[in-house]
C-alpha cells in the first residue's frame, strides 16, 4: 500500500525568531519512503538539519519578520495491515533494562509520575506483567478521557488530564506514558501522521495525531490510548520523553501559527 502525506504550516513573526522544526519522516521509516521529501520554504531561507538523541530530524531556521511558509509532500509504501498489539510480551524488572532504555522510565515535563504513583498501583499492580498490564493501561486510559479538539490546551500534564478527564490525543498519550512508567514500564511519546485508513471517515481537519511505544520481551511497541484499536498506515515522525521531545515547533521568541493544514491518504491504483 503507498500513501501519500504532508503539510502546509506558517507562522507569522514580528521579528526574526529561530525556530526549531521536527516536521520529516522518522529517520526509521526512511527505508520506505518512494522518493525523498518535498520540502520547501518560502522564502527560501537558509536551514540546516541534525539527528537529536532520539533520533529524530531536526531542523533549524531564523524565520524573519512577517510570514514564513513551510511545505512538504512525500509518498510511503506501507504493508496495509492493522498493527498487531504484543499479545504475550513479558515485562523486564528494572535491572534487566538496557541503559538507554532506563530515560523512559523517568518523570518528565508533561509525565509528572511523582502525582500518578499511588494511582497507578492501586489499579495496575494486581495485573500480570507484560502486555496485561499496559493493556490495562490502555483501556483504562481510553475510558478516562472524552476527546475533543475543543479540549486541547499545551500546558496540560497527565495529572491534569486524568483530572480534568478530557483531552486531545497528547493528553490521552502522556497519561498512558505515565501510568506505564508508575508501573516500570518503559514508555516514550511519539507524534506523526494517522490517515483515516480502514476507518470511517473522520469530519474534523487531518492533524498530526500522538500515540506511544512501550518497551516489552526486549523491544518497542506502537500502541495507541486514544483510539485503542490497531490502525493501518502510521507514519512516525518524532519520538521523545514527551511532547517537548517531538514538539512539530519550538520557538524561541514570537511565532504565531497561521495556517495548519495536514494530509494523509491512501494512493489508490
Amino acid at each position: 500500500m503507498l500513501v501519500r502525506a504532508g503539510y502546509n504550516i506558517a507562522f507569522e513573526c514580528v521579528a526574526e525568531t529561530p525556530l526549531l522544526l521536527t516536521v520529516h519522516v522518522h529517520p526509521s521509516r526512511h527505508q520506505d519512503l518512494c522518493k525523498p521529501e518535498t520540502f520547501t520554504l518560502h522564502p527560501q531561507i537558509p536551514h540546516r538539519s541534525y539527528i537529536d538523541r532520539f533520533g529524530n530530524v531536526c531542523t533549524r531556521v531564523i524565520a524573519p519578520a512577517g510570514r514564513l511558509s513551510l511545505w512538504n509532500r512525500f509518498v510511503i509504501s506501507d504493508h496495509g495491515l492493522p498493527e498487531r498489539f504484543p499479545e504475550g510480551m513479558p515485562g523486564h524488572v528494572v535491572d534487566e533494562l538496557p541503559d538507554d532504555v532506563l530515560v523512559f522510565l523517568l518523570g518528565s515535563r508533561y509525565c509528572d509520575t511523582q502525582k500518578l504513583t499511588a494511582i497507578a498501583w492501586s489499579l495496575f499492580s494486581s495485573k500480570s506483567p507484560g502486555w496485561p498490564r499496559v493493556q490495562a493501561i490502555l483501556q483504562y486510559t481510553h475510558d478516562r478521557i472524552s476527546f475533543g479538539y475543543q479540549y486541547a490546551r499545551p500546558d496540560r500534564t497527565a495529572w491534569e488530564a486524568h483530572e480534568e478527564r478530557r483531552g486531545v490525543c497528547r493528553d490521552f498519550a502522556h497519561l498512558a506514558i505515565s501510568l506505564c512508567r508508575c508501573m516500570n514500564i518503559p514508555a516514550r511519546y511519539c507524534t506523526g501522521y494517522l490517515g483515516d485508513i480502514g476507518v470511517p471517515p473522520d469530519p474534523n481537519p487531518m492533524d498530526f495525531s500522538a500515540w506511544f511505544e512501550v518497551y516489552l520481551g526486549g523491544t518497542w511497541h506502537a500502541v495507541d490510548a486514544r483510539h485503542n484499536r490497531p490502525r493501518i498506515g502510521r507514519i512516525l515522525m518524532a519520538r521523545g520523553r514527551d511532547a517537548t521531545d517531538a514538539a512539530i515547533s519550538t520557538a524561541f521568541g514570537d511565532a504565531k501559527l497561521v495556517e495548519f493544514v495536514v494530509t494523509t491518504d491512501e494512493v489508490r491504483v
